[in-house]
């Protein structure tokens, strides 16, 4: 049973990077909590599971569809560490957050909002992936007198 949970995690990790609480859902079943989470320390040991790669490597892969706000809900129903977030989020300053949401919006709307209906429709398109408002309100404000009234 020990041989074929290494196996198995090895597949999953030889895939992709894999959080600890990802990897350790999907060995559920194959052995006993302890054997899995033997497994799962002695990957650790080895470096081949690490929370903090994880989370680079999936802010790396997401964050040119989505904000800050989506990546960090994200990483922690994953079950990486706030701290582990915070670190792997550094790199995200304001000003690369605002040119992905501008990018992310002009990709997905080729005209500006006309009235502060479509405003408001652009906006929770903006804020369901995860940009704060202060954002939203940077990107759409690109284009003076379509703030609602």
């Amino acid at each position: 049973m020990a041989r074929s949970l290494h196996e198995r995690a090895l597949r999953c990790l030889a895939l992709r990077e894999h959080s600890r609480l990802e990897l350790a859902r999907k060995l559920d079943g194959l052995g006993s909590q302890d054997e899995v989470n033997a497994e799962l320390d002695r990957l650790v040991e080895l470096g081949l599971l690490s929370d903090a790669r994880f989370a680079d490597a999936y802010i790396r892969a997401k964050a040119g569809r989505f904000g800050a706000s989506r990546l960090r809900g994200e990483l922690v129903r994953r079950g990486v560490a706030q701290d582990l977030i915070a670190s792997a989020l550094d790199g995200n300053d304001a000003d690369s957050e605002f040119d992905r949401a501008r990018e992310i919006h002009h990709r997905k709307f080729a005209t500006p909002p006309a009235d502060a209906r479509e405003w408001a429709r652009q906006a929770r398109f903006l804020q369901g992936r995860g940009f704060s408002t202060e954002i939203i309100r940077r990107v759409l404000r690109e284009h003076p007198g379509d703030e609602p009234a």
